[in-house]
């Protein structure tokens, strides 16, 4: 599943995100979803979430 769909994210599930600083590389980081950014239903980039790290990015993969 992509992280486009907001409806896709819930807090508490495993995702793999793009930072701002590593958009250009499009390097992905794994971590668990604390908070959801975005407040529309759907982001051709990504929905932004913040993990329980604290990062924050876009979500680009949703881990089963």
């Amino acid at each position: 599943m992509d992280g486009k769909k907001r409806s896709h994210i819930k807090s508490g599930l495993e995702v793999k995100i793009v930072l701002k600083q590593d958009q250009r590389s499009g390097k992905l980081t794994e971590g668990i979803v604390k908070d959801i950014l975005t407040n529309s239903a759907s982001h051709p980039y990504g929905i932004k979430v913040r993990l329980t790290s604290g990062e924050v990015g876009r979500v680009k993969e949703v881990c089963r």
